[in-house]
């Protein structure tokens, strides 16, 4: 079973499953440390950036940082908890 880090004051990039350029819109969006992630949350940060960059936050950036918050890989995601994701982001716009 992969071990679970925990946010901190790390740098958004710190996280697995982001590169660069999601770690840039995330800033943008006022996301800068791991801590501020944890606290908004993987759908909420996400909407924060979507309402930024409506055309080029793909739902790939959602996966990655839902699964990056669990320490893990976003092509582990089910399509179940993908469909969650979805439905919350959804009833957050």
């Amino acid at each position: 079973m992969p071990s679970r880090r925990r946010a901190s004051s790390r740098p958004v990039s710190q996280l697995r499953n982001l590169g660069p350029t999601s770690a840039i819109v995330l800033a943008e969006a006022g996301i800068r440390t791991l801590d501020e992630l944890q606290a908004l949350g993987a759908v909420k940060a996400y909407a924060r950036v979507r309402a930024l960059r409506p055309k080029s936050a793909s739902l790939n950036l959602l996966w990655a940082i839902a699964a990056g918050l669990e320490d893990r890989d976003w092509r582990e995601l089910t399509g179940e908890e993908k469909a969650e994701l979805l439905k919350a982001f959804r009833s957050v716009r």
